[in-house]
């Protein structure tokens, strides 16, 4: 994935989340263009940015449009990110999910990410932010 993606990433995550939630291409090619930064991309079906800093990578956001949801992409862009982070040095993998998404809590402890931390009214709903994290192993 590139800046030159971004366009396409902004019309997946407008497709996957609240508007009010939703990134704009600006933000997304902004994203993809700070150090330790990357992006895995399915083109109309969904993509994931993470970054990676000395050996911890962040997953900054994970996108599914609702036609290709539950048939695996969600697991397959996770599974390339974590390979990903690895080749970049990282060692360890974190993320933030609202307490209140089901679907994804499911999807991250289906990867092996376990809660190390909350952050209470962190959303603009007033759900908590669960700080997952999980181990990732040289290939």
């Amino acid at each position: 994935m590139t800046p030159s993606d971004a366009p396409e990433a902004a019309c997946l995550h407008a497709l996957a989340f609240p508007p009010a939630e939703a990134w704009g291409a600006d933000a997304i090619r902004l994203m993809l263009e700070m150090p330790g930064a990357f992006g895995v991309l399915r083109p109309g079906q969904g993509f994931l940015l993470c970054r990676v800093a000395a050996d911890e990578a962040e997953i900054l956001t994970l996108a599914v449009a609702p036609a290709t949801r539950r048939q695996g992409l969600g697991s397959a862009l996770l599974a390339e990110a974590m390979a990903g982070a690895v080749v970049r040095g990282a060692t360890a993998m974190f993320l933030e999910v609202s307490d209140r998404n089901a679907a994804a809590r499911a999807l991250y402890a289906a990867a092996g990410f376990e809660e190390v931390g909350r952050r209470k009214r962190y959303y603009a709903d007033g759900a908590d932010a669960l700080v997952l994290r999980r181990g990732l192993a040289p290939r």
